[in-house]
């Protein structure tokens, strides 16, 4: 699994692309039209229209207009810049192989995907259910849970219900609720689970 080097794709109007948005989010949840922040900032729409699209590079003293018209600190507008973009690129069959409270149940886990600086923390995983046990570990643990089947059949509770699922079949709920595979119908099963824990 590797994370690629987000500074190698960086455009060369990043940081005025940073700021437009930073601006444009402000005004947006503000409620407040081009029109008005750019007489407040005593701007034209025009040049404000530039800054929001990241095609001017604008001077100190308007970023300060614009902050004091926003009623921001104008280092805010910079906080979109310095946030760190991650990609993970996984290649087939290449997933990290961990090990979790259902491994030695005959569960193979594969961690797809990882960011250090993502929230809510996103897991995706393949997991490949190859041999049957008489007994399944029942997971519980904050968030939401995705979980699609490629391949197989399996019977999967969650709380007091349990639903037949079979290649194509998904699920999503509440992972604060006991929750696993009841019955192995078909193996080999393989199902892409995506963890969202909560903030």
């Amino acid at each position: 699994m590797t994370i690629e080097d987000p500074s190698r794709y960086v455009p060369e109007n990043a940081l005025e692309l940073a700021i437009g948005r930073q601006v444009r989010a402000f005004r947006a949840n503000q409620g407040i039209t081009v029109a008005d922040l750019a007489k407040q900032a005593n701007l034209s729409p025009g040049m404000l229209s530039k800054v929001e699209n990241g095609l001017t590079s604008p001077s100190l003293a308007t970023l300060h207009a614009l902050g004091q018209a926003l009623n921001v600190p104008v280092t805010s507008l910079f906080r979109k810049y310095e946030e760190t973009r991650e990609a993970t690129n996984v290649k087939a069959g290449k997933g990290l192989t961990i090990e979790r409270q259902g491994t030695r149940a005959g569960h193979q886990y594969q961690l797809l995907g990882h960011s250090s600086v993502q929230s809510p923390s996103v897991e995706p995983y393949l997991i490949t259910l190859s041999e049957e046990s008489d007994v399944f570990p029942l997971f519980q643990h904050e968030g939401i849970e995705f979980i699609y089947v490629l391949e197989g059949e399996v019977v999967y509770r969650h709380a007091n219900k349990t639903y037949h699922l079979r290649t194509g079949d998904s699920l999503y709920f509440d992972s604060d609720a006991p929750h696993g595979p009841e019955e192995l119908i078909c193996l080999p099963i393989k199902l892409l689970t995506v963890i969202v824990g909560k903030e």
